[in-house]
């Protein structure tokens, strides 16, 4: 048994398919695939259903992946201690981020990471917070950056900032003539959501305390499936939305005066990394975490728990 096999058997779980795991290793598809006969013949079991596509792993090899996974995990902790002690920071680091955080955290720390860290390569996956969890307990993943607290034992959470929540409100809403607003000022029926599996949706339900009534007397009902397109949707109906802080960064002034915040206490949301419980790799998640911190703007960093809405 080698740890080039364990790895062969971890590409292959994850791409479902010999031909896409060799392309992912490096290799042709016969010397994968002759690597990983050659550990099925060892251990005499069949790791892999070959008969199905995607592939699938048998029920026996299900448990011998997830050991290989813990394998493969410990050494690369081992290879990151090696780095450390010769003051180098080196390596993959896969991460998921929800769509409602990243287009406005990743420009804000991309390119000073890279170039402070260039010897560490980011893979960033764009995905809903069920697909994270999932992939981090699977071992696809080596971190998330999501909105928490997710009440999951499975996880462990790592708080980077917390951002203030705003309303943004179509000049022909009657919200707009109030400079601060309270969650009951919102008419549920004007109130526009994103769509089903965001976790910011239920964070604004649990925010206006309410489950949003039916469109009944209207002709068109819409759900979008980014912030932006939220925005727009209220600049052209009269409607009102919730959106978060780091969303109103660089705003153009004419949609700033659409803005409008909650009377104090403010409410926030906590956006934190996320890794398994059992997660290596603790070096390289620590120099993400100092850099998403020196790069946010201080008033977000200076945000209190205080506030904070609830995802579930």
């Amino acid at each position: 048994m080698t740890l080039i096999q364990l790895e062969y058997i971890l590409a292959v779980d994850t791409w479902r398919h010999f031909a896409r795991a060799a392309e992912h290793c490096f290799v042709t598809q016969p010397t994968l695939s002759m690597q990983i006969q050659k550990l099925e013949e060892e251990l005499e079991i069949k790791i892999f259903d070959r008969s199905k596509q995607p592939v699938v792993p048998t029920d026996a090899g299900v448990g011998i992946i997830e050991k290989a996974r813990r394998v493969i995990a410990g050494r690369d902790d081992l290879l990151e201690s090696v780095q450390e002690q010769k003051g180098i920071f080196s390596g993959e680091l896969r991460i998921g981020i929800i769509p409602t955080v990243a287009p406005y955290l990743l420009p804000l720390f991309i390119r000073s990471f890279g170039k402070k860290y260039p010897s560490v390569r980011l893979i960033v996956h764009e995905l809903m917070t069920e697909s994270i969890i999932t992939k981090l307990r699977e071992g696809k993943l080596d971190a998330g950056i999501l909105v928490t607290p997710l009440q999951d034992p499975s996880v462990k959470e790592i708080v980077l900032f917390y951002e203030e929540l705003m309303a943004y409100v179509s000049r022909r809403n009657s919200v707009y003539n109030k400079t601060y607003i309270l969650p009951q000022d919102i008419d549920p029926n004007k109130l526009w959501l994103l769509e089903e599996g965001h976790c910011f949706r239920s964070q604004i339900v649990n925010l206006c305390e309410l489950q949003k009534q039916s469109r009944a007397s209207s002709s068109f009902d819409y759900e979008a499936g980014s912030i932006e397109t939220l925005r727009r949707m209220v600049e052209l109906n009269d409607g009102i939305t919730i959106i978060p802080e780091l969303a109103t960064l660089d705003m153009p002034a004419r949609d700033s005066q659409l803005l409008r915040h909650f009377r104090k206490p403010s409410p926030m949301r906590e956006v934190s990394i996320v890794v398994h419980r059992n997660f290596v790799k603790q070096k390289l998640i620590g120099i993400l975490k100092e850099e998403i911190l020196l790069t946010i703007p201080e008033k977000i960093r200076k945000n209190k728990t205080r506030g904070a809405v609830p995802v579930g």
